[in-house]
């Protein structure tokens, strides 16, 4: 299965990164605020950690089934007032977003403009 995980790599590429997520903890889009000012916009959500970071990771997990991402998005969407019985929905929107990206891909977001981060090669 592909999903988005917090990633370090690329981290520190532009001078407004951040990364308050646990490296390879599961991600998802959050809804963004309108102020430019908020990190929302430009950032994925961790799920266990409710935290954000401006990098995403595309991760193919093998093992973790379609019930076990339910199940995390219905906790952790509970937990931080969401209606938890948004997950199922949330689930395949994740889904249907992964699918358009390589394994391997890390992206970067601006409100709901998604793009792969891409790094200058280093001077030679």
């Amino acid at each position: 299965m592909k999903l988005l995980v917090a990633t370090s790599k690329t981290q520190g590429a532009r001078e407004n990164d951040f990364t308050h997520c646990v490296e390879g903890e599961l991600l998802w889009i959050a809804p963004c605020c309108d102020d430019d000012e908020c990190g929302c916009s430009r950032s994925f959500a961790g799920l266990n950690s409710h935290r954000g970071t401006t990098t995403a990771l595309v991760a193919d997990l093998p093992d973790f089934t379609y019930s076990d991402y339910t199940e995390a998005l219905r906790s952790s969407l509970a937990a931080q007032g969401w209606p938890a019985d948004a997950a199922d929905e949330t689930a395949k929107e994740m889904l249907a977003f992964t699918a358009g990206w390589e394994v391997g891909v890390v992206l970067e977001r601006r409100h709901e403009w998604f793009v792969e981060r891409l790094l200058p090669a280093p001077p030679g």
